[in-house]
């Protein structure tokens, strides 16, 4: 009878476990929830975006916000109250949307800045060139982005809050070392087709793709008057479709750059709220290789190895194109929020704002200083070197340390410029080596030292808000220290690299007869200023 028993037992048995796999019973739950398994249901697109935003986008939105028990508690008591909680949180993501694409907007106009800058700093014979990259790389860049650098970029970022969706973006390509987890890349969203599909990733691409854009085009200086139109055009595809979605990957796109903080410690991570390293860092560091690979314009350096004044032909051009620069800016700081209804933007804004007042004006007093006259180029770069060093830390520095950040910036880009040109021997017609590649760096680094803990707390997944060397954390200066290592070593490596092949390929340098006539016929088609001769000299 006990054996008869003994096998009823074993039976029974036999029977939960069987019924516990196929369907999980409520008891099973609450006596064993570590074997629960609770899968999501696969995140759906919505195209036409009436379905995102809602009573969940109100909860935590503000102090004193419903919780999720509140809503729990309408939902039984006060139907009313959960549907305009509905309007309300539709509402709230719709705000944050029109500022994202507001701001991706006046981005998007910075092209015409910088097209303005590159050119009035170059010779006139070389001005349709000039332009011509600067407008196709807009063009260029924006496809290779669309085809596969946003997916590479943000396929595994899982969404954005403020914008109440884009949870279809969720396959990040990871590795597993010393048992942490390593985003690499996304592997979501190509073609933005297919399940990216979604009004939400729409307004993520357009705002991220006009970042890439910025990118891309800072090269365009660097390599002026001696670079073919036809490799330029494979560099395009190249930079924003492989390399600069790879970095910024890793630092906004949930890689391992941003997980230093949650993996071993490092602050928040590698922190850049709006591109200090991402965008300028990259830029100026491909520019250098570029610059390095094209080698000198024919009469920039005398035999003696002292470098010749190559003037550009249109100051007041290259000073419009920079306050374009500066009022574009407002919405690369400001729209990183990525939420309207974040007030922290008004600190961005202003913190923008004096950065730049204090680079141009260090700028003018150190070549008053030692150069006996204000130069107004090099002032002009110093601006332009003020915003690039506020970029990482705009957010999360006061109005005090924004100046300083600036002023440092504006010095830093006078000796950089003469560095590069003297030291080096790299001929970069624009500085733009100097005012977003050692000035990305600076921000970075300036962030690392002055954040302030005012603003960032779960940046990153970590608890806290954030705060450098001088407010406590000498580990979020680390965390900046590695960022930066990791740009110098990919983007120079990569860069350097495709430029060289690249050149065995489709031969980067113009012939020297071109070079000397002026690139707008022969490369483009056009001549910039018909109406007048330009006499070429060739310096040597």
């Amino acid at each position: 009878m006990k054996r008869k028993n003994g096998l009823k037992t074993v039976f029974i048995m036999i029977l939960l476990v069987l019924v516990s796999l196929c369907s999980t019973p409520p008891f099973l739950i609450a006596e064993e929830p570590a074997q629960a398994v609770d899968v999501a249901p696969e995140p759906k697109p919505d195209p036409s975006g009436a379905n995102t935003g809602g009573a969940a986008d109100v909860i935590g939105a503000t102090v004193g916000a419903p919780t999720a028990d509140d809503m729990k508690n309408f939902a039984a008591s006060e139907p009313l109250a959960v549907k305009l909680a509905d309007v309300v949180g539709h509402n709230r993501i719709a705000i944050n949307m029109v500022w994202v694409l507001v701001c991706g907007f006046l981005v998007m106009f910075m092209q015409a800045g910088f097209a303005l800058a590159e050119t009035g700093f170059t010779q006139a014979k070389n001005a349709g060139h000039t332009m011509a990259m600067n407008f196709m790389i807009y063009v260029i860049g924006m496809l290779a982005y669309w085809i596969c650098g946003f997916a590479i970029q943000m396929g595994g970022v899982g969404g954005v809050a403020s914008l109440g969706g884009g949870l279809v973006l969720n396959g990040e390509f990871v590795v597993n070392i010393f048992g942490k987890e390593f985003g690499l890349f996304g592997t979501k969203g190509f073609f933005l087709s297919g399940m990216s599909y979604d009004a939400v990733v729409f307004s993520i691409f357009l705002f991220q793709m006009v970042f890439m854009d910025t990118t891309a085009t800072i090269p365009t200086g660097s390599m002026a008057e001696r670079w073919t139109f036809n490799s330029f055009v494979f560099y395009g595809f190249f930079i924003a479709g492989i390399v600069y979605p790879l970095y910024a990957n890793w630092v906004w796109g949930g890689g391992w750059l941003s997980q230093l903080g949650k993996n071993f410690a490092l602050g928040h991570g590698h922190v850049d709220f709006a591109g200090s390293s991402v965008v300028h860092m990259t830029g100026g560091v491909a520019a250098l290789a570029g610059a390095i690979v094209l080698g000198p314009r024919l009469g920039k350096f005398r035999a003696d190895g002292s470098p010749n004044a190559l003037p550009g032909h249109h100051i007041p051009m290259a000073l419009t194109g920079c306050f374009i620069l500066a009022f574009g800016w407002f919405g690369f700081n400001a729209g990183s929020s990525l939420a309207g209804g974040d007030l922290r933007i008004s600190v961005v804004a202003v913190n923008t704002m004096l950065a730049s007042a204090a680079a141009a004006f260090s700028s003018m007093i150190y070549m008053w200083a030692r150069y006996g006259k204000p130069d107004i180029s090099m002032i002009a770069n110093g601006f332009l070197a003020g915003l690039v060093a506020i970029t990482a830390p705009c957010a999360f520095v006061d109005s005090v340390s924004a100046v300083i950040i600036g002023a440092i910036a504006g010095i830093i880009l006078c000796i950089s410029v003469f560095f590069v040109e003297r030291v080096m021997k790299v001929d970069d017609p624009v500085g733009a080596v100097s005012v977003h590649g050692v000035n990305g760096a600076w921000g970075i680094l300036a962030l690392g030292l002055f954040a302030d803990g005012t603003y960032g707390d779960n940046l990153n997944g970590v608890t806290g808000t954030v705060k450098g060397l001088f407010y406590g954390d000498a580990s979020q200066l680390i965390a900046q220290l590695i960022g930066i290592v990791t740009n110098i070593v990919f983007v120079f490596t990569v860069m350097y690299v495709f430029f060289k092949i690249l050149d065995k390929i489709v031969p980067m340098r113009v012939s020297e007869e071109m070079e000397l006539a002026g690139l707008d016929q022969s490369e483009v088609a056009v001549t910039a200023y018909p109406d007048f001769t330009i006499r070429n000299k060739a310096h040597r």
